[in-house]
């Protein structure tokens, strides 16, 4: 159910939620789990106002109920001071695809295991394929946690708010600001968890690691000066910055040492980042065969393990980052938690699985457009396959509400097979029974906000070709 009007939405919600003013008042949680998918339904596909309502009413229901976008901070630092544990891994979960459906398995398992280490992402080169700008993102994920009743601190996250080798080469000036202008958007609608990756900016060919690193760690402090300026009153936004490019050569505590050390000195005493990413020798997506199969991946665990040492008792940080692991083998996630790695970021592989379970006809429509739509990018050596599995992502936008749309059987069935590997994950990531020290360490601020008078205007999203996942 699409709202044409404000009132039309209104009486949707009749007998779940009223207005007192600007208040919204819950008069029935039954009731509005019901009415939920038509909200958001509403919150993505509407027009003007009546959208921009929907979304202010998602947010108002979230902080009525306890829903609360918060920052992990506190959380990753208190593991780097030694005052909570690190011996799990925080799953970062790129939902790129059918976004409400993915985001309620998360909950279902979240809700299952009692997690609360746990962080919804989406990055800058995702927003731009998938058709979800930050408002729209936040609005989705809080409709989820309404929907299957989850509570608690909300960690939603700015995954690669990277800064384009090629585009800052072209105009610095103008590639930071467009960083600075995503951060400001991404802020504002609740994202209270940023990566800033200025990794793409650094120069192997100078002889000394500081040089090497030092646009890149000047470039990372002084977007972390810009957040520390616009982040909300009571929230510390908890910011990770990157040593090297994923897909590149492996990062080793020198280099690590190198960023840190320079950084803090540009600082100058200022909040800084809590987690720190590097490369161990994964790839975003995998490294694909040509009858569009996964090569075998080796995580240089060693290396993992000492770079979240020395990141923690060097730097009190709560870890190293591992990036592009959710195509690994089944058998490796639990080795995370095991060596301090703090965070994990996943995405690929449930993309993957939508595609894997969604009916035949729905994907050859998909691939079809691929073809179509962006055979210009077939490289030279590359079979069919491999072409249309590191491209096919790129159908996720285009075929975002007909994918919604799909038989009730269908997303139930995603639905679960998805929650299956949710549950996996968060097994074998050690974050089972989270919740309550989650809970406690973070800070929650509730936030109202003022019933929207107007359509808000979204300015262009500022992409380029050279941006990772």
């Amino acid at each position: 159910m699409k709202a044409n009007t404000v009132q039309e939405l209104m009486n949707h919600l009749a007998g779940a939620v009223r207005l007192d003013g600007d208040k919204v008042i819950i008069e029935s949680e039954p009731a509005l789990r019901n009415k939920v998918d038509g909200l958001v339904y509403t919150a993505v596909f509407g027009d003007g106002l009546v959208r921009e309502t929907a979304r202010w009413l998602l947010w108002e229901i979230g902080q009525a109920l306890g829903i609360y976008p918060s920052s992990i901070h506190e959380l990753y630092m208190a593991a780097g001071r030694g005052d909570a544990p690190h011996s799990f891994t925080t799953p970062a979960i790129n939902v790129r695809v059918m976004n409400f459906n993915t985001s309620r398995a998360i909950f279902r398992a979240a809700n299952k295991l009692d997690v609360g280490a746990l962080i919804f992402e989406i990055a800058r080169s995702e927003m731009g394929y998938t058709d979800q700008r930050p408002a729209e993102y936040v609005a989705v994920v809080t409709a989820a946690a309404i929907k299957e009743g989850f509570r608690g601190p909300l960690f939603i996250q700015g995954d690669h708010f990277q800064v384009s080798a090629k585009n800052y080469a072209a105009n610095l000036e103008k590639e930071v600001n467009a960083v600075r202008d995503l951060m400001k958007e991404a802020i504002e609608a609740g994202f209270y968890n940023i990566d800033i990756d200025t990794s793409t900016l650094v120069d192997l060919k100078p002889e000394t690691l500081d040089e090497q690193q030092r646009t890149n760690y000047s470039e990372c402090a002084g977007l972390t000066r810009y957040v520390r300026q616009i982040e909300p009153e009571g929230i510390t936004v908890s910011l990770g910055g990157e040593i090297g490019e994923v897909g590149g050569h492996n990062s080793t505590v020198p280099e690590l040492r190198a960023f840190m050390d320079g950084y803090l000195v540009q600082l100058d005493g200022l909040e800084g980042i809590s987690k720190i990413s590097v490369q161990t020798g994964t790839s975003h997506g995998g490294v694909v065969l040509p009858d569009g199969t996964l090569a075998d991946v080796s995580v240089d665990f060693d290396t993992l393990r000492e770079l979240s040492r020395v990141a923690r008792q060097e730097y009190g940080l709560g870890g190293a980052v591992q990036h592009g692991a959710s195509t690994l083998p089944p058998s490796a996630f639990n080795k995370f938690p095991e060596i301090g790695t703090i965070e994990i970021h996943l995405a690929t592989n449930f993309q993957n699985m939508v595609f894997d379970h969604l009916p035949q006809d729905v994907v050859d429509t998909a691939y079809n457009y691929i073809l179509t739509n962006h055979r210009d990018e077939w490289k030279e050596g590359k079979t069919e396959d491999q072409f249309i599995y590191s491209t096919r992502k790129k159908a996720i936008g285009p075929f975002k509400k007909q994918w919604w749309d799909l038989d009730s059987s269908v997303q139930e069935h995603l639905g679960q097979v998805l929650q299956d590997q949710f549950e996996f994950l968060f097994d074998k990531l050690a974050v089972k029974g989270t919740r309550d020290f989650a809970n406690q360490i973070t800070t929650v601020v509730k936030q109202r906000r003022p019933q929207p008078a107007a359509a808000a205007e979204e300015g262009e999203l500022a992409m380029a070709s050279d941006l990772a996942d």
